[in-house]
């Protein structure tokens, strides 16, 4: 990979691992429905004018039907979700929960056959969800159980979304994809948000996270995704997936003085482990693809979605 390339790899592992750190940060003074619909207005604002010029929001509103399913379980339910969980876990277990996205697929994928268990991904299932074990069962209280439904439901979420794309939206360019599903989800969460709206003086720090959700790790960051894959190619640009994980514990730890537990210990580097053993495909396949980082842009689809869920 290029010079360039490994600097726009290094600002979107930490653009993509600060959503869980300023999440946190945010819905412990904003209600998680409120900063769902701002981070997304924001990001409209900035997206989908830049669609809007290079015309691709038509050809995403032919696709209706499998975009609203995109836009649901990979932006309105989960956004939701994750923000409510973390109003009562930490970001750094939050992001490492959400590691588990690949595993989960993996699983989907075979379900459906679109995909084959063979004995090395079945070990990194099994390694893999070790892990998640080993995290809940160390770290977890039962009282935080309903935020671990709430990740868990954010997960499932994010592993559904690129089947989606890869089945249904393999030709639409992905910025009309995101411009647009951007768009319906601010639409959906906006009759919501009035009622929830703060009756209360709220923090300069949130405010700032809120506005750096919505600018930074959601509109500049996929400004920079689509600038990575012409540069590097899809198959490098999946990396970036086990990379967030440690991005979000690193900055829980450091910046909110989040404890660094024995089950994040243990469970990290179990899941992501387990993560690679379990969606690698074959190696013939693995070095073809990186060796074409010109493809057509359908090809960026499926680590678009993927990447938009660990964002």
């Amino acid at each position: 990979m290029t010079k360039r390339g490994w600097m726009l790899f290094g600002a979107l592992s930490v653009l993509w691992g600060v959503p869980y750190l300023m999440i946190r940060v945010a819905v412990l003074e904003i209600d998680p429905v409120v900063v769902a619909f701002l981070r997304c207005l924001i990001a409209v604002a900035v997206l989908l004018p830049i669609a809007v010029r290079a015309g691709v929001v038509g050809p995403a509103l032919r696709h209706w039907k499998p975009l609203l399913a995109f836009t649901a379980v990979e932006i309105v339910g989960p956004w939701f979700l994750l923000g409510h969980a973390e109003r009562t876990i930490n970001s750094s277990t939050a992001g490492l929960m959400i590691a588990v996205v690949p595993l989960i697929a993996a699983v989907i994928v075979t379900r459906i056959g679109a995909d084959k268990l063979d004995r090395r991904r079945i070990t990194g299932l099994l390694v893999g969800f070790g892990g998640v074990a080993g995290l809940v069962g160390l770290d977890i209280q039962v009282s935080d159980f309903g935020a671990v439904a709430a990740i868990a439901g954010v997960a499932f979420g994010y592993a559904v979304g690129p089947i989606i794309i890869n089945r249904h939206l393999a030709d639409v360019p992905p910025l009309g994809v995101i411009a647009t599903s951007l768009t319906i989800a601010t639409l959906v969460y906006a009759p919501f948000t009035p009622a929830a709206w703060p009756q209360h003086a709220v923090s300069t720090e949130a405010v700032w996270s809120v506005i750096g959700l919505g600018l930074v790790c959601t509109a500049a960051a996929f400004l920079i995704f689509f600038a990575l894959v012409a540069e590097a190619g899809p198959a490098r640009a999946t990396v970036i997936t086990y990379v967030n994980p440690a991005v979000a514990l690193v900055l829980g730890v450091a910046i909110l003085n989040e404890p660094l537990t024995p089950g994040m210990l243990v469970g990290f580097p179990l899941v992501i482990l387990g993560s690679i053993l379990a969606t690698a495909g074959p190696r013939r396949q693995i070095e073809e693809l990186a060796g074409e980082p010109e493809e057509h842009p359908a090809a960026e689809l499926p680590t678009l979605a993927r990447e938009a869920a660990v964002a």
